[in-house]
């Protein structure tokens, strides 16, 4: 994943640096028609060797450019955050935001000293933290520090008594089922409804914090102290759930959905992911849980938009999953006109994980979407906008690879080509049956 500044910096010199192959150019002479256009798509697919599959699509006709094996289903890899982030646009909407709450059992002293216990309920929030964790991460989110800020703004002036963490919004599972469920860097976090610095202890992200919940809490105390709230000997952490008596004293919220889709998407975010995941099981499927929200996405998906991909997490790193390149473009081809979709996606050459592809070349800005990879996987679907003025949307799925990298470039190489495409504008009569033909 690519939101890190540093993590940019590293990939720039990576891609900046010679090449380790070589790969002839099919682009000596301009794509004037489908067939030159099927040429060369047919040469990168092969170079890039595995079990391919592709489909391109005029989004203006509905006309079919380029097919393989378009309906056979593959690893999606990070292509199925697309579901994941669709699902949470369709029933969150995209000014949703996730808060975390502090409550109070007790009251009020004429002083302003809370005379009780405070409970610090966790709501899904995957941006929640301290104010210098989330400015090099993400430029954005909720602050433990404004949490307290909001507090100190009901009178609060001092505590007595204990500070529960309660993150019982979310089941205790803090990874995904790629995992075993348990906590692993390859998750970028540990998914925890009261998730704090999504789970570690410094920026570095080298160190998982031992028990999530309980530093979340001791954050939250510390930010309290730190503000000059005054905290007696009595005021403890520990952790619980809130009781249904308790009184909502304050709380802070995460940025809209819209944003957080974009910090999933743009920058191919597991964390975020498999977080919005459980988001979506607990308010929509009954219970907090990657179960729960993976089967609310399969029952969204199919009612929306027609489709039957095969998922069992939020983030695509499952072995269990499946999609098809036209499965995919489906949901490209419906979702287009969805602003906040489109606005989600990595741009060639501007930002996220196509921040450093296909640069030099006419795909930059001109091409947009997401990519996908495991040990053995290099996907790449989205749109380009070609030089003839059509709109493409492309789904190009390269499994049982002996090497991802090699396959990013070549699917580099088809965006690059894809954007390139000069020949005449589809006339088809958008049934979705084009010339096409494709095949290796």
């Amino acid at each position: 994943m690519l939101r890190r500044a540093s993590c940019l910096a590293l990939l720039a010199a990576i891609l900046t640096a010679a090449p380790a192959f070589a790969l002839n150019d099919q682009r000596a002479t301009a794509t004037h028609t489908v067939k030159a256009l099927d040429k060369e798509l047919n040469y990168y697919l092969k170079q890039a060797g595995g079990t391919p599959s592709a489909l391109v699509t005029d989004l203006g006709t509905g006309e079919t450019l380029y097919s393989v094996a378009a309906g056979t289903p593959r690893l999606p890899a990070s292509v199925e955050k697309l579901y994941t982030t669709s699902t949470a646009l369709f029933e969150f909407g995209p000014d949703t935001r996730f808060n975390t709450s502090v409550y109070g059992v007790g009251s009020l002293t004429a002083d302003g000293i809370w005379d009780g216990t405070l409970f610090l309920k966790g709501g899904g929030d995957p941006t929640f933290g301290s104010a210098k964790f989330n400015a090099e991460m993400y430029g954005t989110g909720a602050t433990v520090q404004d949490l307290v800020t909001n507090l100190e703004a009901t009178g609060i002036r001092g505590v007595d008594g204990k500070i529960v963490g309660d993150d019982s919004y979310f089941d205790a599972l803090r990874g995904g089922p790629s995992t075993d469920y348990q906590a692993n860097t390859i998750t970028e976090g540990q998914i925890d409804a009261l998730s704090f610095d999504a789970g570690w202890t410094n920026a570095n992200e080298t160190t998982f914090q031992a028990h999530p919940t309980t530093y979340a809490t001791e954050a939250f105390k510390t930010a309290l102290k730190n503000a000059g709230v005054k905290l007696s000997k009595s005021t403890t952490v520990a952790t619980g759930d809130t009781p249904s008596g308790a009184r909502e004293l304050a709380y802070v919220s995460s940025p809209p959905l819209s944003t957080l889709i974009e910090l999933t998407n743009s920058s191919s975010d597991n964390y975020f992911a498999e977080t919005l995941l459980k988001d979506i099981g607990a308010r929509f499927g009954g219970k907090g849980s990657t179960a729960a929200g993976a089967a609310v996405v399969r029952r969204v998906i199919k009612a929306k938009l027609g489709l039957s991909p095969r998922l069992m997490d939020g983030s695509g790193l499952s072995r269990y999953d499946r999609t098809t390149a036209r499965q995919v473009i489906s949901l490209l081809e419906q979702m287009r006109t969805n602003p906040y979709f489109w606005n989600s996606l990595a741009i060639a050459g501007v930002r996220g994980t196509m921040q450093f592809e296909m640069l030099g070349t006419r795909a930059v800005n001109n091409c947009r979407g997401k990519t996908g990879t495991l040990h053995d996987v290099a996907n790449l679907v989205g749109y380009c906008t070609a030089a003839n003025g059509s709109q493409l949307a492309f789904a190009f799925l390269e499994n049982g690879l002996t090497n991802s990298d090699w396959g990013h470039t070549t699917e580099d190489l088809m965006g690059e080509t894809l954007a390139e495409y000069d020949g005449p504008k589809s006339t088809g009569s958008g049934s979705g049956a084009g010339s096409g033909g494709g095949g290796l």
